[in-house]
C-alpha cells in the first residue's frame, strides 16, 4: 500500500501503514537490533538507544552522518533525526500481530523526496519478507517501480499545494 502524502505546518507528513503476522517485540528487534538493522537498511545502525542517542547512517564514503533520537519507548516508538527533518516509527499490537507505522516529517518537497519515499515503501515491504523469513529478490527493480508511484503522488501534492486557494 503506497503511503500518504499530507500538507503540514512546516512541509508534509508521509505516513506508511504496515500490518505484521509477527509481535512487537519481533517487529522492534528489525527497527533497534544492528544485526537485523543490517538486513534490511544496510546502511543504518543503532549507537545509543535512548532519548537524546543516536543512530548512525553510513554514506558508504568513509563518512557517516549522526542522527540523534527524540523519542523511544521500549516496543512502542522510536523517532530519529532524518537530515533536516525526522522519521516516526510507532508500533502497535494487532491481534497477534504489529500494525506498524512509519511517519516521516518533511520540511521540504524536494527533487529528492520521491526517492526517499520509494526506499522506505521497500524497506517496509523488506522487514516483512525478513519476518516471515524469506528474502526479497531483486530489490532495486521493486524500487523502481515505487519510484513511480511516489513520483506521482509527490507530482500530484505539488501540483495540489500550488493549485489550492
Amino acid at each position: 500500500m503506497i503511503a500518504t502524502l499530507q500538507a503540514a505546518p512546516m512541509g508534509a507528513t508521509a505516513t506508511f501503514e504496515r500490518h505484521y503476522k509477527q509481535p512487537v517485540d519481533k517487529v522492534w528487534a528489525m527497527l533497534t537490533d544492528n544485526e537485523l538493522l543490517a538486513k534490511w537498511f544496510p546502511e543504518l545502525r543503532a549507537l545509543d538507544l535512548s532519548a537524546g542517542g543516536s543512530m548512525i547512517f553510513d554514506m558508504a564514503d568513509g563518512s557517516s552522518i549522526v542522527m540523534e533520537i527524540k523519542d523511544i519507548k521500549v516496543n512502542s516508538i522510536l523517532e530519529y533525526v532524518w537530515g533536516n527533518d525526522s522519521v516516526r516509527f510507532e508500533l502497535n499490537p494487532d491481534g497477534d500481530g504489529t500494525r506498524l507505522l512509519l511517519i516521516e516529517s518533511i520540511s521540504e518537497i524536494t527533487s529528492h523526496t520521491a526517492k526517499d519515499l520509494s526506499g522506505w515503501h521497500v524497506c517496509l515491504d523488506v522487514i516483512g519478507v525478513l519476518l516471515d523469513g524469506e528474502e526479497l529478490r531483486n530489490r532495486k527493480k521493486v524500487w523502481e517501480q515505487w519510484f513511480t508511484e511516489y513520483t506521482r503522488l509527490v507530482d500530484e501534492f505539488r501540483f495540489t499545494r500550488t493549485n489550492r486557494g
